[in-house]
């Protein structure tokens, strides 16, 4: 899983807050949010719901580790390109929350597309990055959220993982 050496350092505020200390601990440190692919935001805020547009395995302006699994990456490789495209969604909810990740009550639902063969069974798996780092971030409390997993024959740019989420704000 890619950490703080292989990432960026974009965070506003280098204090920061109960999450920011969080983040330091488990060594990430979170790379620019990606800009919008088209006519959409990243994010959306209604009625104190948080909501994330699809999240993919950028870095460096490159997908990394393109292709389907089962047929052109391994799990390994998967693994990374979720741990990639949590790091880019939470850096979409630090930029939203003007630097301010506490403002983050909970985490209500991740839902996960992987791109793969018809007969890739291994969702889980690959995914279980994606709520580890979650929970890393934010704790237990916080962070524990329900997950839904979707196969899918292609993802926009050739990624093998595109994530979206929605949380709760604090008031």
């Amino acid at each position: 899983m890619p950490m703080a050496d292989d990432l960026p350092d974009a965070s506003p505020t280098p204090d920061g807050g109960r999450i920011d200390r969080r983040l330091a601990r488990a060594g990430i440190v979170l790379p620019p949010a990606p800009k919008p692919a088209g006519n959409y935001r990243a994010t959306r805020i209604l009625d104190g719901w948080l909501y994330t547009s699809g999240q993919l395995s950028w870095r460096d302006g490159q997908i990394v580790h393109p292709g389907i699994l089962g047929r052109d990456i391994a799990v390994a490789q998967a693994r990374e390109a979720a741990a990639l495209a949590t790091f880019n969604l939470l850096a979409q909810l630090r930029d939203v929350c003007s630097g301010d990740l506490d403002r983050i009550e909970g985490c209500a639902r991740v839902t996960c597309f992987v791109a793969c063969t018809y007969d890739f069974h291994a969702h889980p798996e690959v995914l279980d990055p994606v709520s580890d780092i979650i929970c890393a971030a934010f704790g237990e409390e916080i962070g524990a959220h329900a997950r839904l997993a979707y196969g899918a024959p292609a993802l926009p740019f050739n990624s093998p993982i595109e994530l979206e989420a929605v949380f709760r704000l604090r008031r």
